[in-house]
């Protein structure tokens, strides 16, 4: 994924100063196809904190790796709290439980239209249209996007041009009415090898006022890969 952000980042600075792509794009291109390969060599755990209406739950975890398909395989880790509570609360958890979760399912699926954010098209449209600020500070390049996939919506891809990773994504879009916001912040690092990956990111849906915090961490080589 960071690698694919790159890619765009450094599109889209090609694009804004007038410098040719192609071959830009083909050096973040091999070095995606290089980090996909890093990061398959690894199995690492998953935290997912859910805090509603500032109220922590109990966190879940699971191990993670790469199938043979190259989807990523997760296996919980722990045994899950049972509700208590009779039948009738049961079946009232269960029922906030699947909204909730619908609810997640479909602010993520959001959130795919936007990360990675390798749409060199809509990138294109919106440097066309004047929608694409880029300025320095701290020795960081900070790019913002307005208006990329929906009017009113915004990305902002903080980039190191020594590391030529991006280490940090905000995005600040919303669901179905502009008053439903939904923001996303992703912060990335690196394993020791360099390898990219998603450390840490945090869905906040005010209108629920539920926040998702999804943590990545104990990364380690799997034997045979």
């Amino acid at each position: 994924m960071l690698v694919a952000c790159g890619m765009s980042v450094l599109a889209t600075l090609a694009l804004a100063q007038g410098d040719p792509l192609q071959e830009k794009v083909a050096a973040l291109k091999q070095s995606m196809a290089e980090n996909r390969y890093q990061l398959r060599q690894y199995a690492w755990t998953e935290t997912t904190q859910l805090t509603l209406k500032g109220d922590p739950k109990p966190a879940t975890q699971n191990r993670c790796r790469y199938g043979p398909d190259g989807k990523v395989q997760k296996t919980p880790v722990g045994i899950p709290e049972a509700p208590g509570g009779g039948p009738l609360k049961r079946k009232m958890v269960d029922k906030k439980k699947g909204e909730m979760q619908e609810y997640i399912t479909n602010a993520v699926s959001l959130m795919r239209m936007y990360l990675p954010p390798d749409d060199l098209e809509a990138i294109e449209k919106a440097r066309a249209s004047g929608n694409i600020a880029i300025s320095q500070s701290d020795g960081m390049s900070h790019i913002v996007i307005s208006n990329y996939i929906f009017g009113g919506d915004q990305m902002k891809l903080t980039f190191d041009p020594r590391s030529k990773k991006i280490t940090e994504i905000g995005v600040n879009t919303y669901m179905d009415d502009p008053k439903n916001v939904v923001t996303l912040q992703v912060r990335m690092a690196s394993l020791a090898d360099g390898t990219s990956y998603i450390q840490q990111m945090v869905l906040n849906c005010p209108a629920k006022k539920m926040v998702v915090t999804t943590t990545n961490s104990d990364y380690q080589k799997v034997s045979g890969m």
